[in-house]
């Protein structure tokens, strides 16, 4: 008897001061959604004063079971939601948890001085161990004149979760501010990964 092939799909968790319909959230639901692609991307609490226990359940109940039709994008504050979201679900002992693809955007895993409302999330450590064991793809795009998250730290994180790195000159925070409410390269990534 074979195995069911998973639903593909993807959860997308916002950044600070965002929500679902900013940016290109909503670009890629319409994007991927005729490739049979659901995109979900939830509304995390309070974006303007993000607290990181809200934000991380509210990531988990988004993701649900992680398995290898699911891709998980963070952007921004939503990358470390991510990794600490799914450290939790992908857990320390070996099991059958698998994840499809992680990627993030403008990552982040330490202290930002200039959003100091934000560290919280970044005060303690994520065990990468369990992320790079059970995800099959990590991605990282980055842009090369990100002036909110500095590239050097989406490189630093890129390499702690042996992450592929794609960098796109010029594009900001890769925020509607920054021109992007359409992002064809996280589009070509997700079905790289769901292919």
């Amino acid at each position: 008897m074979s195995e069911a092939t998973p639903t593909r799909r993807v959860v997308v968790l916002h950044g600070y001061n965002a929500h679902p319909g900013k940016h290109w959230f909503d670009w890629l639901a319409a994007e991927l959604a005729p490739e049979g692609i659901t995109v979900f991307t939830p509304a995390l609490p309070d974006s303007a004063e993000p607290q990181l226990h809200a934000w991380l359940a509210s990531a988990r109940d988004a993701i649900g079971t992680p398995d290898d039709g699911l891709v998980v994008i963070g952007h921004s504050l939503g990358s470390i939601t991510a990794l600490k979201a799914l450290a939790a679900l992908l857990g320390p002992a070996p099991g059958p948890a698998r994840l499809g693809g992680l990627v993030l955007v403008s990552g982040f895993d330490r202290r930002l001085a200039n959003l100091p409302g934000i560290d919280g999330f970044t005060v303690a450590t994520v065990d990468y161990a369990p992320i790079i064991r059970c995800t099959r793809s990590r991605r990282m795009i980055v842009s090369d004149d990100d002036e909110i998250v500095a590239p050097a730290l989406s490189h630093d994180l890129a390499a702690a979760l042996d992450a592929e790195v794609t960098v796109v000159p010029g594009a900001g925070h890769f925020c509607q501010e920054d021109g992007y409410t359409s992002f064809p390269e996280v589009a070509r990534v997700v079905r790289a990964i769901l292919a």
